[in-house]
């Protein structure tokens, strides 16, 4: 609905910016101009079935780049822009890989997308909420991961993708530098190897190369759905990495199973309480509401146990910000009670508090944050 919105305004010009600047800053691809660029780009339109208009510009920038950009009026021509540093470095069939690509992102509307969450975060990352955050980034490494595969049947050469990828990280001529891909391929795997062994996080709008280019491998070389499917889950789960370290597994399981104990205390879960823990889990988590349901589906006391465990052995330091956040569950709702009090006078004196610094602890968060509400003062 957004995007229909969005369309009936007719606000955004940025069509005319993006056209104006391709059209005077860069060169257009044209039969007459570059006859065998123009045939390798519509060559491969031709090879991925895509329909629609596309103009396809060089600019003159020796960064080893190119982008995409969907038209937003109907009827009006998509925009591909190749930088010329692509064209000293690569090959006719690696070139064949970077068009496909940029081409997927128009196939799998990505650019529209962008656009549409532009519009309602107007202010880029700073008022998006981190709950969105994640989920942004994660779709945009997605949506790299489909359009390689675009880039792929493009040229069907894995090794011209494999090798694009490389020379796009280096800006090394690999052929000069007598480099194969099997020694390519194996330095791959050492390097994925890092980020599968929770060391190594993919943080930027693009998966790092190592994904990138064991998905391709997958993609191409898979005897099966299954084994396809097996492969992609293990390159995705580090995409789904949020924290950098045991004690971020750990905190996250904290506030989940602290969250429902505190929660749960009184006999009546308050939608407050629930999207306090959703609140504090999100900068840990992806997906928080699918990883608290699948705490409360396990043995959540057990459970509480292990993390605050492992949190005091790991940083006794966190103790006053574990017992101030189950604090805060408890006020959020705007109703304290006598149960509550009682939970985190037990938990507090568990992890080494005094009953002075407890109530020390329950009257700052008192004061500072408690609003009552109507039923619990009427």
């Amino acid at each position: 609905m957004v995007g229909e919105v969005l369309k009936q305004l007719n606000e955004s010009n940025s069509d005319t910016w993006w056209r104006s600047n391709m059209e005077g800053h860069s060169l257009k691809v044209a039969r007459e101009l570059l006859p065998d660029i123009y045939d390798l780009c519509y060559s491969v339109m031709d090879k991925l079935g895509y329909k629609e208009k596309v103009d396809f510009y060089i600019t003159g920038d020796t960064t080893v780049n190119a982008f995409s950009v969907a038209a937003e009026k109907e009827g009006e021509a998509h925009i591909v822009n190749i930088n010329s540093g692509l064209f000293d470095l690569m090959t006719q069939d690696e070139l064949r890989f970077v068009i496909g690509h940029e081409l997927g992102h128009l196939i799998n509307r990505d650019t529209a997308l962008a656009r549409l969450i532009n519009f309602v975060f107007p202010h880029e990352a700073t008022n998006i909420p981190i709950i969105l955050q994640y989920k942004i980034r994660l779709h945009s490494q997605l949506a790299e991961l489909v359009a390689d595969r675009y880039g792929y049947i493009a040229t069907e050469n894995l090794e011209s993708c494999v090798t694009a990828f490389f020379k796009m990280a280096s800006g090394l001529d690999l052929a000069k530098m007598k480099v194969s891909l099997d020694a390519l391929l194996e330095d791959n795997n050492r390097r994925l190897d890092y980020f599968l062994n929770d060391k190594g996080m993919s943080r930027a709008t693009h998966p790092v190369n190592p994904i990138r280019v064991q998905a391709l491998n997958l993609f191409a070389n898979a005897k099966s759905q299954e084994e396809l499917d097996e492969g992609m889950d293990k390159l995705i789960s580090i995409l789904l990495k949020v924290g950098e370290s045991e004690q971020d597994e750990h905190l996250a399981m904290f506030i989940a199973t602290a969250g429902l104990i505190v929660a749960n205390s009184d006999g009546n879960i308050a939608k407050e309480e629930v999207d306090q823990i959703i609140e504090a889990l999100a900068s840990r988590k992806i997906f928080p509401m699918k990883f608290l349901e699948e705490v409360n589906n396990g043995d959540v006391g057990k459970l509480f146990g292990q993390a605050v465990s492992k949190l005091m052995e790991i940083n006794p330091g966190m103790r006053v910000g574990m017992l101030s956040y189950m604090i805060d569950i408890v006020i959020v709702d705007g109703n304290i009670t006598k149960e509550e009090i009682e939970l985190i006078n037990r938990f507090g004196a568990d992890i080494g508090f005094s009953p002075i610094e407890i109530a020390s602890l329950i009257a700052q968060s008192i004061q500072q944050k408690f609003v009552p509400n109507l039923e619990s003062i009427c």
